[in-house]
């Protein structure tokens, strides 16, 4: 097939990377020139294993071009896959502002003379309705009769791991997909031939819940462990130990995986789907008193690692943070809990240095660059290399992440690892 993928971020250039290398050709659309150019010249926009050998493999056979106008790319496509960003709008909603304006674009773009309906497919994070409500009205109004013979509409949840991308596209936990009618799709079948993973056709607010009831269970299991361990802590109590047992019962409580006590959460998705299903729930009239807990819970927890990390150090003293993506091998830092921190020990006069090789300040691009920047303007002068974190001494190390592990700290006795309270 031929695929346009619209949004080259964290998910639409992944997806665009793993496609190409099932043998479909795909051409991205991004609005940032800058970004695209990398693309075409073989250069990754982002930091993930895996996707810079797939966009170089996906160029050289010739199956991969991104731009910054649809002009008539479409005409000959049979999919189009929208990433684009549903960022948090000051309600706690979802602002859909990218995805009207994408789909009025592919509207425009697809005309009314197609003999074949182009399957536009749906991955960005959106709410129940959202395809029947918004999108699906603004392509009847542009298409007006021709709508249902030029388009078919699907929403197709992703479920990709930061740091672990590829792999998770190539073998996810499910498939999900929200039609109409909730029946199969022929072009979904065979995008997806080769992924091996219980699948699920049901009806478009079914497929679109989703990713909300999943990103709010995970925020959950976060919330709820770092509690626990913040109470293990006032009691003097091994937050370890009580984990160790809690884990061990894989017949009850589910999985360990998000449930260990440690750092807060953040990221792309977390925060921003909890204050979505929040706004959902009271849209709705639904009292979900956790679930509205969630943010300030996290909050605490941001402000009580603070508190661990500065704990007998006076202002002035010097700190190694390690790690300032929320998550290690990546170089995303949009809602990081490790921003919120590093921001904490400048206001209160720390002398700070970072250390993440996943990030390079000259690198950062788009909402990514934005929220770095904005966050932190003097990000470029905090970072430091390798060699300066192992040879400077610090009057602390602050382990934020996985990323210690890229580094030889010694015998440096005040190291405070804030990925596992203990």
């Amino acid at each position: 097939m031929k695929v346009a993928i619209f949004g080259l971020g964290y998910v639409g250039f992944t997806a665009m990377c793993c496609i190409a290398k099932e043998g479909h050709e795909v051409i991205g659309f991004d609005i940032s020139e800058k970004k695209v150019n990398q693309i075409n010249q073989g250069v990754a926009p982002i930091t993930e294993p895996g996707v810079e050998e797939l966009l170089t493999e996906g160029l050289k056979a010739g199956r991969i071009s991104a731009h910054t106008e649809i002009r008539n790319h479409l005409h000959d496509c049979d999919m189009a896959i929208v990433c684009v960003g549903t960022p948090s709008a000051p309600d706690g909603a979802h602002n859909m502002t990218y995805i009207a304006e994408v789909t009025r674009q592919i509207a425009a773009a697809v005309g009314t003379t197609r003999t074949s309906p182009l399957t536009v497919v749906y991955r960005s994070t959106i709410r129940p309705g959202t395809v029947e409500g918004l999108i699906a009205p603004i392509f009847a109004s542009m298409l007006g009769e021709a709508f249902k013979r030029s388009v078919e509409l699907v929403y197709n949840p992703e479920f990709l791991r930061e740091s672990s991308a590829v792999q998770d596209y190539f073998d996810p936990p499910k498939i999900v997909i929200g039609t109409i009618d909730g029946q199969p799709n022929a072009r979904m079948d065979l995008l997806n031939r080769n992924l091996k993973a219980p699948t699920f056709y049901v009806h478009l607010a079914e497929s679109e819940i989703t990713k909300f009831v999943d990103n709010t269970w995970h925020a959950v299991k976060v919330a709820y462990a770092n509690e626990i361990g913040r109470i293990c802590m006032q009691l003097g109590l091994s937050a370890k130990k009580v984990h160790e047992i809690f884990v061990s019962d894989t017949k009850l409580n589910i999985s360990p995986y998000y449930m260990r006590p440690g750092g807060a959460f953040g990221g792309s998705c977390l925060p921003k789907d909890v204050r979505a299903m929040q706004y959902i729930a009271a849209d709705c009239g639904a009292h979900t008193h956790l679930v509205d807990s969630l943010l300030r819970s996290n909050e605490a927890h941001k402000y009580r690692l603070f508190e661990r990390t500065t704990r007998g150090l006076a202002p002035g003293a010097s700190v190694l943070l390690v790690g300032l993506a929320f998550k290690a091998h990546t170089d995303d830092l949009r809602e990081s809990p490790n921003i919120d921190l590093a921001r904490g020990l400048l206001r209160e006069g720390y002398k700070l240095s970072i250390f993440d090789p996943a990030i390079d300040a000259n690198k950062l691009v788009g909402a990514n660059l934005g929220y770095a920047y904005t966050q932190i303007p003097t990000l470029s002068q905090l970072l430091v290399s390798k060699e300066t974190a192992e040879k400077t001494t610090y009057d602390r190390i602050v382990i934020a992440n996985d990323t210690h592990r890229k580094l030889d700290l010694g015998d440096h006795g005040d190291v405070i690892n804030l990925n596992a309270l203990s």
